[in-house]
């Protein structure tokens, strides 16, 4: 049998039947009418961002990265709990926008903004986090047509990465930002233009485990923001300071020390160059706000046995939960934390289990080798850290299949 990984604290059962924000799993179901279904736990995501900000310095601002979970309710939950949130296309600003989310409080990455997406992010009062001079030509363009100064910001792409990072997003040749030996140089030319210039936007990596090396990452991008602004000879309203907190989905993880990385980085702002001492400073985080308190929950559809091995086929899969198939950014296949729902607490099998989705491909698989209780048609079988890149990020057109119900669980 193969091991799972660590299924997250905070979840418990009920007479054998798994909790999601205090509710049994089938009920969910019952609820919503059908399998696969995402159930997002609301208490877990403010706990999280409780703890968060009392680990955290005082004054740092948090923003959500709404690439890692887009669902309505869920972003209108963020909306009250975060300072910022940060997208990534207009289709992203309009489900903000549509959450009640004011422009001002907007941040726009990516590396192929088109022309209409500047304009209605512009027009809208987005920050737009330039990804190059190309793209900061047509901004100060659609600002002057549209008689609004734009608000811009530089995404620099640092001479470091962030170490132990599952996503490397610097340190050498990327898409993402403009090189840091030529970010002043774009600052200085954005100022003169007449544009609201608002400060800088660092991303390093993402889903890292290690604190140290998040720490000196963040030490590292506090210094270049220094540096950059120094050559600019302005001081940047906001230092964005990028993410890279990663949560533990395989055996052997462990979760990541925030406190020790509050300390460190209160710290390092306290010695901050004095061309910093009025700038703000912001976390640009997803994935560690929304991972953990998300279930993917679908139905065994069928057991069967091949060559002597047992597979449960379930009405679910990668098109729905990309990411726990080992088919979103990862090399080896490990296996996502997984349960059966309604036999939570029941005994192990002696024989593994593969659990399987429905699509006719070898790579539609969610559990390689599991110990799991006994298993029969209609149980529900829950993949956990499902809260991140789960729906937002799968191929779920894919073989003609509807899409997953969601489902934002208050307690």
């Amino acid at each position: 049998m193969k091991p799972m990984g660590p299924i997250p604290p905070g979840f418990h059962s009920e007479q054998g039947m798994l909790l999601i924000g205090g509710r049994g799993a089938a009920a969910l179901v019952d609820e919503t009418g059908e399998t696969p279904l995402f159930a997002y736990d609301a208490g877990m995501i403010r706990a999280r961002i409780a703890a968060l900000r009392e680990a955290m310095p005082r004054g740092v601002d948090l923003h959500y990265a709404m690439k890692a979970n887009p669902f309505p309710p869920l972003l209108a939950l963020m909306a009250g709990l975060v300072d910022g949130f940060d997208i990534a296309s207009s289709g992203e600003l309009s489900l903000a926008l549509g959450a009640h989310v004011a422009g001002g409080r907007i941040s726009f990455a990516g590396p192929g903004k088109q022309d209409r997406e500047l304009e209605a992010a512009i027009a809208a009062g987005v920050a737009i986090n330039l990804e190059s001079e190309g793209e900061a030509a047509r901004a100060l363009a659609i600002g002057q047509r549209l008689g609004v100064r734009p608000r811009l910001a530089v995404r620099v792409n640092p001479d470091f990465e962030l170490k132990g990072s599952g996503m490397r997003m610097g340190g050498g040749a990327r898409p993402f930002g403009v090189d840091a030996g030529r970010a002043a140089a774009l600052a200085r030319h954005v100022i003169a233009q007449g544009a609201l210039w608002r400060g800088w936007h660092i991303f390093a990596g993402s889903q890292s485990l290690d604190a140290e090396a998040i720490i000196a990452a963040q030490s590292q991008t506090v210094a270049l923001a220094a540096r950059l602004s120094e050559e600019v000879g302005a001081s940047p309203p906001l230092v964005n300071l990028g993410g890279g907190f990663g949560v533990p989905y395989f055996p052997g993880d462990m979760p990541l020390d925030i406190g020790l990385i509050g300390t460190a980085l209160g710290e390092t702002l306290e010695s901050r160059p004095a061309i910093l001492a009025e700038s703000r400073f912001a976390l640009e985080l997803g994935r560690y706000l929304v991972a953990e308190a998300g279930v993917y929950l679908t139905r065994v559809v069928d057991v069967k046995i091949s060559h002597g091995e047992r597979f449960a086929v379930v009405d679910g899969g990668l098109h729905h939960q990309l990411a726990a198939s080992g088919n979103f950014g990862t090399v080896v296949r490990r296996n996502y934390p997984l349960a059966i729902a309604n036999r939570f607490d029941g005994p192990i099998c002696a024989e593994p289990l593969t659990v399987v989705g429905c699509l006719c491909t070898p790579l539609d698989r969610l559990g390689d080798s599991l110990a799991l209780p006994p298993v029969e048609p209609g149980d529900l079988v829950a993949v956990f850290l499902a809260g991140a890149y789960g729906a937002s990020a799968s191929p779920s057109a894919f073989l003609g299949h509807a899409p997953a119900m969601e489902l934002l669980v208050e307690d």
